[in-house]
């Protein structure tokens, strides 16, 4: 199934059902009256956020969704049936727009969490609405309203902890092999990876993380160069950045590597000025790695010439991911890191001591 991460659809919600004009006529009764009753709602259109769905791809193909439209009232004042409501499924982290002002309708960021995007119509009122002491057969109704019609613009943002940067081939896919069940595809070439992939990693009971890849970026993405900078969007809601750098990128020791991570910082900065997102203002941390492939003396010396170079005040790991090497060390900072930041970010409780309690 391809990866898709936008994609537009229509809703329609369901009419409500007219109401009845209906007289009671029964055998030995007289003066039976009005007993129209009223019509049905019309069903609502919702979307829902769903575990296990990772792609809008499915909305490739049914673009439409109506709700049933409610039924009309009948005699001895049955009101209609309403129509069913339609739940369509969502993968978790949709944003929701409409796509004719692009005003954002929802972020859908929980699993079952819902927002109604197309309300059905109410119900026509049946005659005996309308019955009163001076008018004791009234001969008036009033149908159902039409229910709600709108566009939408359905936008994906993969939930992660950690988002992985870097150029073509630089190890991303091979790192999150190691460290997760994730299988993305890895080969000797660039841009194996054509979409974004979600990863566990699992550090024992409670405690675990999720990593998201994206597609390496190459100078001139945000001007559409490579597969450009679409997949970026799917870093936003990640905590932190891993940097990941091939330390001799193929077998050439002496490659400018500062300037392929200054590269990739200024697309970074080009994306958030465009957008309006923060990327360019997330922690990072600098991975390098296939340390395997250079002499540990070589390696020292690349290591401190490319900090220097950089300047760089951050953390930096050196690994080898197809060795494992440097990972779980790697690992259990990023978990310590996440887990600093969410007591970071919990509100401060105040707590007040009544006056009148005597003090020791």
């Amino acid at each position: 199934m391809n990866f898709v991460d936008e994609t537009e659809i229509s809703v329609q919600a369901g009419n409500g059902g007219n109401g009845a004009l209906s007289f009671r006529r029964e055998k030995y009764i007289p003066r039976g009256g009005p007993d129209g009753g009223n019509g049905g709602r019309g069903g609502s259109v919702y979307l829902i956020a769903t575990e296990g769905l990772n792609t809008l791809a499915d909305f490739r193909f049914v673009r439409h969704y109506q709700a049933p439209n409610g039924k009309g009232g009948s005699g001895k004042l049955k009101s209609g049936i309403s129509g069913e409501d339609l739940f369509v499924k969502v993968p978790i982290g949709t944003m929701v727009y409409d796509a004719n002002t692009e005003e954002l309708i929802a972020d859908l960021v929980e699993e079952d969490e819902q927002v109604v995007v197309s309300n059905g119509g109410d119900g026509g009122l049946g005659n005996t609405t309308f019955k009163s002491s001076v008018n004791q057969a009234p001969r008036k109704i009033t149908k159902g309203k039409p229910g709600d019609s709108r566009s939408l613009r359905l936008e994906l943002k993969v939930l992660a902890d950690v988002g992985l940067l870097g150029l073509p081939n630089a190890g991303k896919s091979t790192f999150l092999r190691s460290v997760s069940q994730a299988t993305p595809k890895v080969a000797n070439y660039p841009f194996t990876t054509l979409h974004p992939e979600l990863g566990v990693v699992s550090l024992g009971m409670g405690s675990s993380f999720v990593i998201a890849d994206i597609p390496g970026l190459i100078e001139g993405a945000a001007q559409g160069a490579g597969l450009g900078i679409q997949f970026l969007r799917h870093l936003a809601r990640t905590k932190l950045l891993l940097h990941v750098v091939d330390i001799a990128p193929y077998g050439d020791e002496e490659a400018d590597l500062a300037n392929d991570i200054t590269t990739i910082l200024g697309e970074l900065e080009q994306y958030s000025e465009q957008t309006g997102a923060d990327l360019s203002e997330l922690d990072r941390w600098l991975v390098i790695n296939k340390t395997d492939v250079v002499l540990e003396d070589d390696q020292k010396r690349i290591v401190e010439q490319l900090l220097s170079e950089l300047d760089w005040s951050g953390p930096v790991y050196t690994i080898s991911a197809i060795g494992r090497q440097g990972t779980q060390v790697l690992c259990n900072d990023i978990m310590n890191y996440i887990e600093q930041k969410a007591k970071s970010e919990l509100p401060e409780v105040l707590v007040s001591i009544p006056s009148d309690i005597p003090s020791k």
